[in-house]
């Protein structure tokens, strides 16, 4: 063969190569355009947020209907005092909580357990500014509720509502007073204080007990 003939040889498995080259190229930029297209143009709905189903409970004019219709943006002008019981579904950003208020009549309280079957936990709301005789009604509530068999095992978020007022009691004073501390150990519990002043103070409750939620749920799928 000729030095000219393996010239030309060499020459056209050089373009083979190439061409190859060129093909492969093609063919990663097309795959990279489709993939983009998808991104933007094809983007399926977002991942169904997880629900949960919550009650709340506390006394008559506590703020339980006010503070569940503002984190529902509701009008202020359309919360009316729950008599019975009421659900709304409370949207947050990695939760949805779907949640029973029960009215805290005299005469409903003592219906509540009634209303406890497949809660996945609690909201017990307070009014850190009530009477003497007020709290130590609520302190008995809240103590029937921790011990009570269908809801002992759940989270607890607890709410000194109306900080805003000032007779309102600090956290530490419910916590002792209430006596959180021995009734509640070895339980997923929170306290929190709130008032509708503070939205941002109240989400961040809600969202700690979204946290203990789903702590739960792992816990229930590891077991």
């Amino acid at each position: 063969m000729s030095d000219l003939r393996i010239t030309e040889a060499f020459l056209y498995m050089d373009y083979l190569r190439m061409s190859e080259c060129i093909q492969i190229s093609f063919a990663v930029c097309r795959i990279g355009i489709y993939t983009c297209f998808r991104a933007l143009c094809c983007k399926g709905p977002p991942p169904a947020r997880p629900e949960y189903d919550l009650v709340c409970i506390g006394l008559t004019g506590s703020g339980k209907t006010s503070l569940l219709s503002k984190l529902c943006s509701e009008s202020p002008n359309s919360v009316v005092s729950t008599t019975g019981f009421s659900i709304k579904a409370v949207p947050f950003q990695n939760a949805i909580l779907n949640v029973k208020e029960l009215g805290g009549a005299d005469n409903i309280r003592k219906y509540w357990s009634r209303y406890y079957q497949g809660s996945q936990g609690v909201i017990f709301v307070l009014d850190s500014a009530s009477s003497e005789d007020d709290l130590e009604t609520a302190r008995n509530e809240l103590h029937s509720a921790l011990q009570h068999p269908q809801l002992c095992t759940l989270p607890f978020l607890i709410l000194a509502n109306h900080q805003d007022k000032p007779a309102a009691r600090s956290v530490q004073e419910v916590k002792k007073y209430f006596e959180l501390e021995p009734l509640a150990r070895g339980k997923r519990w929170i306290l929190q204080p709130c008032s509708l002043d503070d939205m941002d103070a109240l989400k961040d409750s809600f969202s700690q007990l979204i946290n203990l939620l789903e702590e739960k749920d792992h816990e229930a799928v590891r077991m």
